[in-house]
């Protein structure tokens, strides 16, 4: 398989990219590594990967239609995972275009040509071909505290901008494969933690701000519940959706992990207690701060996994527990990569909580 990989400079697709070449796959002959480098997409996530011979970096937009067709067809491509996406609310909310040229217009013209490339490979290539599209619970909503999880046939209700720009995505996707075709596979994912997590989001902006004796912002109550899956988790089930789903369907990844972001917090708080103890030897609670909830901020999310699990056999190896360790023991060893991001530009931007 030659595989394309949009966005891989990402925390997601930085993340899958790595575990498909440690695992030393013989049926991975390439993996190329299309992302624009936006503010989200750090090259330093790959860089120890510059030498192996599988992996090739393209430095390109998904929009770019022309640079599209010829990666795909140089590089004979098998199948593409798209991750490229802008993925944060608190920016969507500030500036919903971004996102509507990427999550929307990005994606269609990814498809586009796709599906052109499709066309034109011969058999068994081409009957062989998927495009996996990698998308996000929020399309699905909010939840009250006693409503069933997110199922894959849950309507879709997105809240703000940035859900909104991906059920776009998420419909172009069906309607590529119902109208021409195209052999698609969906996944939306509950929110991931784990190494490479931009600053900005919830958990290593808590781990990071409390190593640095800043406040922990909290948005109104904390009581707004996730779901939350370990990344290398979700790597490992996109792999299996990508391998073995049946065309044309949506599977929903959850980490089985629902818990109020207060609990977070705390969680964060009592590692660190533990692990970099503050110099005064007082708790990081006490570094809590509550701040003005966001606009529309939804209320709970969950997600019901049991299609994966019963088709796939896949099942989430980390718990929250061991998953939270191994990500505040990633950032604790890993300073100068955080540093070197919250640096400069990032650090005259206003970080927000997920």
């Amino acid at each position: 398989m030659n595989l394309l990989v949009t966005g891989g400079c990402g925390f997601i697709g930085s993340n899958f990219i790595r575990q498909r070449l440690a695992e030393n796959n013989p049926l991975l002959a390439r993996l190329v590594n299309l992302d624009k480098l936006t503010y989200a997409g750090n090259p330093s996530n790959l860089a120890d990967l510059a030498g192996d011979p599988r992996y090739v970096f393209v430095h390109g937009d998904i929009g770019d239609p022309i640079l599209v067709a010829r990666v795909l067809a140089e590089h004979a491509i098998d199948a593409v995972v798209n991750f490229a996406a802008e993925s944060h609310v608190d920016r969507s909310i500030d500036s919903p275009e971004p996102f509507i040229q990427t999550n929307v217009v990005g994606t269609l013209r990814l498809l586009n040509c796709a599906r052109q490339h499709w066309t034109g490979l011969p058999e068994p290539r081409k009957s062989g071909f998927r495009f996996l599209h990698v998308s996000t619970d929020e399309v699905y909503g909010t939840l009250a505290p006693g409503d069933p999880a997110f199922t894959e046939e849950t309507p879709f209700a997105p809240n703000s901008p940035y859900a909104a720009s991906k059920a776009s995505s998420d419909h172009l996707v069906r309607a590529y494969h119902h109208t021409f075709g195209l052999p698609v596979l969906t996944t939306n994912c509950s929110n991931n933690y784990g190494p490479f997590h931009f600053p900005e989001k919830l958990i290593p902006l808590v781990i990071l701000n409390a190593l640095e004796e800043k406040p922990l912002p909290v948005y109104g109550d904390g009581r707004q519940i996730r779901d939350w899956l370990f990344v290398e988790d979700h790597a490992a089930a996109l792999w299996l959706v990508l391998q073995n789903g049946r065309v044309g369907e949506t599977y929903n990844i959850g980490g089985l992990s629902e818990k109020p972001n207060i609990e977070i917090v705390q969680a964060i708080c009592a590692l660190l207690d533990r692990k970099s103890p503050r110099p005064d030897g007082r708790s990081h609670i006490i570094q809590i701060t509550h701040v003005a909830d966001r606009p529309g901020h939804d209320r709970r999310y969950a997600i019901d996994c049991t299609k994966l699990r019963r088709e796939l056999g896949w099942a989430p190896r980390e718990s929250f527990a061991t998953g939270l360790e191994k990500t505040v023991d990633w950032y604790l060893t890993h300073r100068e990569w955080a540093a070197d991001i919250t640096a400069g530009k990032y650090a005259r931007e206003r970080l927000g909580t997920a």
